[in-house]
């Protein structure tokens, strides 16, 4: 039979467990958590892909006991950032895997919400543009380009993706460098990188400007020119200058990274930083981004708050300088 003395201090003992297991339920802080990852995009997509990847190499690399990936799609992630910043609020086991799309969204759909609500957690990848033209096309360097734009940029049309996407925001950064103004730019939209491809290909546009996977065999296969590409250094494998050795002072990469929901605590944030940062660095991680041709250009907690910052005042300028802001 327990004694008063032993009942007494079994009691408080299972309270200071129960106490403290109640503490742990919300809190990221553990080892080998449960991890909630949602996507503010339909499933297949760029930022689900990098959703799926985050998920297999936290797994393979034994950083988390599970997870579960929530898809919310719409509107460049302004339809699925609404419900990540009111009801995931405080969840501090909880990731959204967001980027540079989502933020031109936000701007160009004028959203009720932005990213300064969320807690910038990562920056892990990046794809950077390319610029390229027909193989008959007169244009045999990236300063020929500019040259015949600063001439008449109703004569220069350019294919890329969605009007207010990355690809035309790289075409109205070019054009603002250049001392060409966005408003009287010739930019072609297209749904897809099929449609933008068969325009280059059948001499319907000047340029085209998109991710570099998209040109890359017409490239090899000498159908396309490539001029340059946006990125902050050569790449390997790909025989052209960046934009910036060209003479263009220009760098951007599509980047993806993820975010926090607001109101978590110091210690889940620290917590999720450092299991973001252990994944990156990983052989692992390095291997999913090489096979799906991501350029790692990792930056976490407060250097990513900044950059965020930095990147929507610069995309929120270009898009007000081509109407769309």
């Amino acid at each position: 039979m327990l004694n008063r003395r032993n009942f007494l201090a079994g009691t408080a003992a299972a309270g200071a467990a129960a106490i403290a297991a109640l503490h742990l339920t919300p809190a990221f802080a553990q080892d080998t958590p449960q991890l909630q990852i949602f996507v503010p995009a339909a499933p297949g997509g760029g930022w689900d892909q990098t959703a799926r990847a985050i998920d297999q190499v936290l797994r393979s690399e034994k950083l988390i006991s599970g997870s579960q990936i929530t898809n919310v799609g719409g509107a460049g992630g302004t339809v699925g950032l609404p419900q990540f910043v009111n009801q995931w609020k405080g969840k501090g086991n909880s990731l959204m895997v967001a980027g540079m799309v989502m933020v031109g969204a936000i701007i160009a759909n004028k959203a009720a919400n932005n990213l300064t609500e969320v807690t910038p957690i990562a920056r892990l990848t990046g794809e950077f543009e390319a610029l390229v033209v027909p193989a008959e096309s007169p244009f045999k360097t990236a300063t020929d380009f500019v040259a015949a734009l600063k001439a008449d940029p109703s004569k220069v049309p350019v294919a890329g993706g969605s009007a207010g996407g990355s690809d035309h925001i790289l075409f109205g950064l070019i054009a603002k460098t250049a001392g060409v103004p966005a408003a009287n730019l010739s930019y072609v939209p297209f749904a897809g990188g099929g449609e933008a491809l068969s325009a280059l290909l059948g001499n319907q546009v000047a340029a085209g400007i998109s991710g570099y996977g998209e040109f890359s065999e017409q490239v090899k296969a000498g159908a396309l020119r490539l001029l340059a590409i946006s990125a902050d250094k050569r790449q390997e494998g790909i025989d052209a200058p960046t934009l910036k050795e060209a003479g263009i002072d220009v760098e951007l990469f599509n980047w993806r990274g993820v975010f926090a929901p607001p109101g978590i605590s110091d210690d889940d944030k620290a917590a999720m930083i450092k299991l973001v940062e252990t994944m990156a660095k990983s052989d692992a991680w390095a291997t999913e981004c090489k096979n799906r041709n991501w350029t790692p250009i990792l930056l976490t907690g407060d250097d990513y708050a900044k950059f965020v910052t930095e990147d929507t005042a610069r995309i929120g300028a270009i898009l007000k300088d081509l109407g769309l802001a």
